[in-house]
């Protein structure tokens, strides 16, 4: 599920990639991209990542399971985009891909040069920001070729909407 026309469409427009997962922290990164995107004319990019399935023995179990977190990866981003319509007055363009997230993360990146700024939202937990922020913001920092906007879990939806 990739909906794409970037030529036309990402010229000169910011866009706000968001990683997409289950997390409350991930919800207040979206509307924070959300907003900024509707101040910016820019746009938003949703990226949910399939790990694969860890039985590997039985192919049909694996193929269900793979099956069912598609479907269930759909299901959330159809649920988001409407969310990011509502906060930014555009559909965002949504990538799902399987693999491992760091990974994946960092060849969306590459692949897709009209992305501007990448969103994440900072756990609030005492494990720290996210296992995601730590691996960027420490070993690879130095080479990703745009700005990381994290954003504090812990925002309101008024405290976000004053800051965009």
């Amino acid at each position: 599920m990739d909906t794409k026309d970037k030529t036309s469409e990402s010229k000169g427009r910011r866009v706000f990639l968001v990683i997409v997962d289950q997390t409350e922290e991930m919800r207040v990164a979206l509307r924070y991209a959300a907003r900024r995107a509707k101040a910016t004319g820019g746009r938003v990019d949703l990226l949910y990542v399939m790990e694969p399935p860890e039985f590997q023995q039985w192919s049909a179990i694996g193929d269900l399971m793979q099956q069912d977190q598609r479907e269930e990866a759909e299901r959330l981003l159809q649920d988001l985009s409407s969310k990011v319509y509502d906060m930014a007055g555009s559909f965002p363009v949504l990538h799902i891909v399987e693999g491992d997230r760091r990974e994946q993360v960092l060849k969306l990146l590459r692949e897709e040069p009209g992305i501007s700024i990448l969103v994440l939202g900072a756990g609030t937990g005492p494990e720290g920001p996210g296992p995601l922020i730590a691996h960027l913001v420490g070993k690879m920092a130095g080479r990703l070729t745009m700005p990381i906007a994290i954003v504090p879990g812990s925002l309101t939806d008024t405290e976000i909407d004053a800051l965009s």
